[in-house]
């Protein structure tokens, strides 16, 4: 292995979903609608449509976006962090605080207000996107 790619993930409002990521600071770098063989073979579907929005950090890290136009499903915005599966992903901040109240201020739901790790090492919090994914937000101290 060389390093992660990307983190895919499912959304049920592609639109809705791009708006919370640029808040974010991601930037659209491919937008894209997908079918055929290619991608019904390797998601294991048949008459795949997906719309594919690839957006990056300034370092290059990058997200995938996914809508299924022809495969929707409804959001969980109830999903548990011991659900099986990829629980979250988690992205380095400059100021937890003043993400934390800009976030909140535009209606997103967070598990818990920032907090110290018991170690001191960082300050921690989860947010959930506009389908219930986590998100956990770090801010590394001195």
């Amino acid at each position: 292995m060389l390093n992660i790619r990307h983190t895919g993930i499912v959304v049920s409002n592609i639109e809705k979903s791009i708006d919370f990521y640029e808040n974010l600071g991601f930037i659209i770098q491919k937008d894209m609608l997908e079918s055929g063989d290619y991608i019904d073979n390797f998601s294991g579907l048949k008459d795949v449509q997906v719309r594919t929005v690839k957006m990056s950090l300034e370092n290059g890290d990058m997200i995938e976006l996914l809508w299924y136009k022809s495969h929707p499903e409804k959001p969980d915005m109830e999903r548990k962090i011991t659900q099986i599966g990829c629980s979250h992903f988690a992205l380095t901040v400059s100021d937890l605080n003043r993400i934390y109240d800009r976030m909140r201020q535009d209606g997103v739901v967070f598990n818990s207000a920032p907090q110290y790790s018991p170690d001191g090492y960082a300050k921690v919090t989860f947010c959930k996107d506009p389908d219930g994914s986590l998100i956990e937000l770090v801010e590394v101290l001195g």
